[in-house]
């Protein structure tokens, strides 16, 4: 078995410096040659060379407003108290626009003239020489800069061209760039996989990217993981691209081919960068051009792209690397890191009250959805080992300040109705929107009270009073003024697997022998309901055969109890019917929205309220299953 290792595993700064020296040149000079397009097809292209007016425009004297056009000495002391009359040959109507006619320099507007019976014109206010009127050349004259080289074109650019006269304007090519997969397990999205294939998307990633930083692609046909196919592969596209991107294979393992196909068609600059994730990156060219080796995972690959092939398809258009915005917050909760490693973590970042907090998402480099949620990059240096809860940092935005401004942030209980309210605030209210971090219903409160959420989802049953959240807010925030915003009702139940193969019907039949159970983690609500259901049948938790395996939401209980990993999970319907998964149900409970007072009147919440007590809602709940809505302005619960 082969067992290859990384060349130097060096930081991504040092990584980067090498590969694009050795692609670009001295001086980093080496951009694409330049193209003729049509202007009018220009836009977002950049300009290879400085482009000049090939006509002045305007390029005749135009009125600038409708009127007449007249000498203006023929106007000259014109007022309300004292107007000056002009027979017709002394003037010219004229619309914005038109020709200027000869002999005239100024244009009087319609609003200071008075026609008379007899056709004559009463004039009541004077004009110098070229008032409302636009000269020849006012915008540009011929021969004059429009854009210089290096400008990535706008729509008003390619329209001040073409009113130049510039009907095709000289702009650098778009690098071609190659994207080759490779797996065995690979198969293309929306076919039946079998244990162990995964779809191909990371090229559709790929693309996207490279389309958004001005480069074409081309995707080949996934790639077998053999070292010769891997290198046929590599030469064939390096014959027709400018730059080949690999996808997979990238790193030290016995299937891992690329660093290999890459030395022996060409060279390795760099094989492995200290980062996490992205570690097993490999730079080099193939037959002459630019070559990257693209981690398989998802967040890996992403990075990977960010560090190294985002400045190399800039500086080939003649582009700097915009810079991300940074902005400074709190962060929520501990992070750990490992020393020596620089990581790059995907964060939640939102405004609560006068600042930002910074919430980590899941971390693994195979957890696509942490890309679609994340707002940020939190940037971990080399030989920190993390930072401590409240730590200030820094984070480099991948959303604009005004998309993380206008969302609400809710931290607490998983529940599928809030990603409904999601979608229907965003729809009602372009620009305001809500993002849930699942965390536990008492977990939630304590980041409420902490000022880390606008608002916490919680569904704590307290068994002495039978009454929901209220017990719990007191306990946990025994010093606040809180008000309990009831987001619905919901059923609990026990999932089973369709047929019900183990014939469970209650929660006694969890304390079977035979019977595995999955849980939810400490402090959410569902534990917190199992808990007081096994103690009214006095069934110890020592009983039931996997409790302590714990999960966060309920959709990854159903998929445990639908892979068969367990028997049985406490969860809502709407997540057993969405795996087509049998359902018992044990109670029904109110889930609750829970805002402190000063934070209640925000615009987002209004907002939240509207789509919570709306038709949609209640229809959207109502095809879920398990769900009815609730009423009522919410319930303020004060310091005892």
């Amino acid at each position: 078995m082969r067992k290859d290792v990384y060349l130097k595993t060096v930081a991504w700064q040092e990584a980067q410096e090498v590969f694009l020296d050795a692609v670009l040149g001295p001086g980093r000079q080496g951009r694409t040659e330049g193209e003729l397009v049509p202007t009018g097809r220009a836009v977002g292209r950049v300009t290879a060379a400085p482009v000049f007016a090939a006509v002045s425009w305007p390029h005749y004297h135009a009125a600038a407003m409708d009127g007449v056009a007249v000498s203006s000495r023929d106007a000259a002391g014109a007022s309300e108290s004292h107007p000056v009359v002009l027979s017709p040959d002394r003037y010219d109507p004229v619309d914005t626009g038109d020709p200027l006619p000869p002999g005239r320099d100024a244009v009087i507007m319609s609003e200071d003239l008075h026609l008379l019976p007899d056709g004559r014109l009463e004039v009541i206010a004077s004009v110098p020489p070229w008032d409302n009127v636009r000269p020849v050349g006012e915008d540009v004259v011929v021969g004059e800069m429009v854009v210089p080289a290096g400008h990535r074109l706008r729509p008003v650019d390619v329209g001040a061209l073409l009113a130049a006269g510039v009907t095709q304007v000289p702009v650098r090519r778009r690098p071609r760039v190659a994207i080759v997969p490779t797996g065995d397990e690979l198969v293309p999205p929306g076919e039946a996989m079998a244990p162990g294939q995964i779809p191909e998307f990371n090229s559709a990633i790929l693309a996207g990217m490279l389309a958004e930083w001005g480069a074409d692609h081309v995707v080949y046909p996934p790639v077998p993981d053999d070292p010769g196919t891997v290198r046929e592969a590599m030469l064939r596209a390096a014959g027709e691209c400018d730059l080949v991107l690999t996808i997979g294979g990238s790193s030290a393992g016995s299937g891992d081919y690329t660093a290999r196909a890459m030395a022996e068609c060409g060279e390795v600059l760099v094989h492995g960068v200290n980062t996490r994730p992205g570690k097993p990156v490999v730079l080099g060219k193939v037959d002459g051009k630019a070559a990257v080796g693209i981690p398989g995972y998802p967040v890996s690959a992403v990075l990977a792209m960010e560090l190294f092939v985002r400045p190399l398809v800039l500086a080939w258009q003649g582009l700097p690397p915009p810079a991300r915005e940074v902005v400074r917050g709190r962060l929520t909760r501990r992070l750990a890191s490992s020393a020596g490693v620089e990581e790059f973590v995907r964060v939640r970042v939102g405004r609560v009250g006068d600042e930002l907090v910074v919430t980590p998402l899941p971390r693994g480099a195979g957890v696509t959805t942490s890309l679609v949620r994340a707002d940020g990059w939190l940037v971990v240096p080399a030989g920190v080992e993390g930072f401590p809860e409240g730590h200030g940092v820094e984070v480099q935005l991948l959303r604009s300040r005004e998309e993380i401004e206008g969302r609400l942030l809710v931290t607490g209980s998983h529940d599928p109705a809030l990603d409904v309210v999601s979608s229907l605030m965003s729809e009602r209210f372009p620009g305001l929107g809500l993002s849930s971090a699942n965390v536990g219903s008492l977990a939630g409160l304590v980041a409420l009270g902490r000022g880390e959420c606008h608002a916490a989802g919680c569904h704590l049953l307290d068994p002495e009073s039978g009454e929901y959240n209220v017990a719990y807010v007191r306990r946990l925030l025994p010093e606040r003024r809180v008000i309990l915003f009831p987001l619905h009702f919901r059923q609990q139940g026990i999932m089973v697997g369709k047929g019900n193969p183990k014939g469970i019907h209650g929660i006694e039949d969890l304390a079977r022998p035979d019977v595995t159970f999955v849980n939810r983690q400490r402090g959410s609500g569902t534990r917190v309901l199992l808990d007081w259901l096994l103690g009214r049948k006095g069934i110890s938790p020592r009983q039931v055969n996997g409790y302590a395996r714990e999960l966060f939401t309920h959709a990854q209980v159903a998929v445990a109890v639908e892979s068969g990993t367990a028997d049985a999970g406490l969860g809502v319907l709407s997540a057993a019917r969405a795996l087509g998964l049998e359902f018992i149900p044990v109670a029904e409970e109110r889930y609750d929205l829970a805002f402190l007072p000063e934070t209640f009147g925000d615009e987002r919440v209004r907002a939240l309220v509207e789509v919570v007590r709306s038709d949609a809602f209640a229809r959207a709940l109502e095809a879920m299953g398990g769900y009815r809505p609730a009423d009522g302005d919410g319930q303020e619960v004060g310091p005892l």
